[in-house]
């Protein structure tokens, strides 16, 4: 069984971060990803950039760009307008998620003037242009979710308003994504559920992005890299290790499409696909 994969980056907020950037991206882009996704900001904060990057991708490289968007922290009509600045510029995949408001705002709430919702939000895209929509999905519960049952039922709505593809939030847990699958289709739902994952040496930097997004950090996974601080080639050795196994245990689960959250470091990823059997095409 053959697999594809997907890319996701975040837009540079320098100069020495945009060479990383596009480091990353001819890196990455010789294995022929089926889309590389641009994320968004807390609030929106990086909307300029995220167009800036997914415009310079659609000119200068054969990938295919799909573009974060957010509802929270803009009005509609702010949002409107750039759905109509993505489709002009040739962009036809998006991105649609709620979106976390800005450190110290508080649990979310919509904008006085914006989109309640992630399905509000698709049904605007889908209004403006016949583009493809990708949506969030959680393994391990959404933070501010009461189960998995009302994810399932909030990924239901997404679907109904247009949406073609659930993208998962990063698992250390591998089992929880075929649990997530198996409640998604038993609901109904036949779209593909794409496992997120996200390879790291910066075991630091990951565990606090899984205590804001929910994600457990499996104990057998904080002892393989404990007292490594200082030994980056051995943590690199792990990272594409755990990231490997994950993808073939989720093989024989019989997922055959992968989101790699590459954190605009391509040299690791890069390896991970090559275990996996994927080789550049010139």
């Amino acid at each position: 069984m053959s697999i594809g994969v997907s890319f996701e980056f975040f837009p540079p907020k320098t100069a020495d971060m945009e060479e990383t950037l596009w480091r990353a991206i001819r890196r990455l882009a010789p294995l022929r990803p089926r889309f590389v996704s641009v994320t968004y900001g807390a609030g929106g904060s990086t909307r300029e950039r995220t167009h800036a990057t997914v415009k310079r991708i659609l000119e200068e490289t054969d990938l295919h760009p799909a573009a974060h968007l957010t509802c929270v922290g803009a009005p509609k009509a702010e949002i409107d307008a750039v759905i109509r600045d993505y489709w002009a510029a040739g962009v036809r995949h998006i991105v649609a998620l709620r979106g976390d408001m800005p450190p110290g705002a508080g649990g979310y709430h919509p904008h006085q003037d914006g989109y309640d919702s992630t399905s509000d939000l698709i049904r605007a895209i889908k209004r403006i242009g016949d583009f493809e929509v990708s949506v969030s999905a959680y393994p391990e519960k959404h933070p501010d979710s009461a189960s998995l049952d009302a994810d399932v039922e909030v990924l239901q709505e997404k679907v109904a308003a247009g949406a073609t593809r659930a993208i998962t939030q990063f698992c250390f847990a591998t089992e929880a994504f075929p649990r997530l699958r198996d409640r998604v289709r038993k609901a109904g739902l036949d779209i593909p559920i794409i496992p997120g994952l996200m390879p790291t040496t910066n075991f630091k930097g990951v565990s606090r992005m899984a205590e804001r997004c929910g994600a457990a950090i499996p104990a057998w996974l904080a002892e393989r890299f404990e007292g490594l601080d200082e030994d980056l080639d051995t943590r690199k050795l792990i990272a594409a290790t755990v990231a490997a196994d994950q993808v073939a245990a989720l093989r024989r689960e019989g997922f055959d499409q992968f989101h790699f959250y590459t954190l605009n470091q391509a040299d690791l990823t890069y390896a991970i696909c090559r275990i996996l059997g994927l080789k550049p095409v010139s």
